[in-house]
């Protein structure tokens, strides 16, 4: 057929089979800038490689408002246009999961549920992550360890503060709330995060982020202190991407895989639509890459 020049009637087909082999792609919204932050590019990179494979398309809802995610599941779903549903984030009562749930839709969730645990998601050990990485900072001799988190209505941010706390009680170190500071995903959120902890009368010694491009602005900060990254105050983030390679110190930073948990989440959820699967949850390994900003 393709020798002919021939292509099938893409619409003609979804009409006969009742199926559009296209999946919506749920953005979140807690930043405009999300596309700024390497980890949704990388997670995308491997969502589209897996669907492309599979001859499905793509459906992307970009979203500026929580709201406005729940309104753009129920146009895709009442307006047959997808097959299924990829959510790119997970909050506490997440309104879209229990939508989706009632539904009966096919979806996936990068992230998990605090509610429900008979959906398909993908996720790291967020909790052990942290755990691992403030346990680390202690055996290097750390005791005021803050921690820069996301938005406290997100699961990852809960499980990661599980993770610290559980971590600081093991080894006997006073949970200091003021050291707890939440934000967003922006460089621009770190550093006003930072700036705040600098200002303390007891600065930490070490600074957790959730993000590397938060955690330029952490360095950003200090720098204008003129503190010395790590002998001053250590820096450990999450997601191991180009800026935590390139930025000056470089950054101990945990790798979360993200272009795995999308190709995950997009193999999960394809085989949910066509062979009709049970749910499944599958946790990818996570790694904490060492580098200079940490001693």
């Amino acid at each position: 057929m393709n020798i002919l020049g021939y292509y099938p009637n893409v619409i003609a087909r979804s009409l006969a089979n009742r199926k559009t082999n296209t999946i919506g792609l749920i953005m979140p919204s807690f930043s405009d800038m999300l596309f700024i932050n390497p980890f949704f590019p990388e997670a995308l990179r491997g969502i589209s490689s897996v669907l492309s494979e599979n001859s499905y398309d793509i459906l992307m809802s970009t979203n500026s408002k929580h709201k406005e995610e729940l309104e753009s599941i129920q146009k895709f779903i009442r307006g047959k246009r997808v097959d299924g549903i990829i959510l790119m984030s997970s909050r506490v009562k997440d309104e879209c999961i229990e939508f989706l749930k009632q539904s009966k839709f096919p979806f996936v969730v990068i992230g998990s549920s605090l509610e429900y645990n008979d959906i398909n998601f993908v996720d790291n050990d967020n909790e052990k992550a942290t755990y691992d990485i403030t346990n680390y900072l202690i055996q290097k001799g750390c005791s005021n360890i803050a921690l820069i988190a996301g938005s406290i209505d997100l699961v990852v941010t809960i499980n990661r503060l599980s993770g610290y706390k559980k971590a600081l009680q093991e080894n006997d170190i006073q949970i200091n709330n003021e050291y707890i500071v939440v934000g967003e995903f922006l460089e621009e959120s770190g550093y006003i995060s930072a700036k705040r902890l600098l200002s303390l009368e007891n600065i930490p010694d070490a600074i957790i982020v959730a993000d590397d491009i938060m955690a330029l602005g952490v360095i950003k900060a200090i720098k204008e202190k003129n503190l010395k990254i790590p002998e001053d105050i250590s820096i450990a983030s999450f997601n191991n991407s180009i800026l935590a390679k390139t930025s000056t110190p470089t950054l101990t930073s945990v790798d979360v895989n993200p272009l795995k948990l999308g190709m995950s989440a997009a193999s999960i959820l394809i085989n949910s639509i066509d062979k009709n699967d049970k749910s499944k949850s599958l946790v990818v390994d996570y790694e904490i890459i060492f580098r200079d900003s940490t001693k």
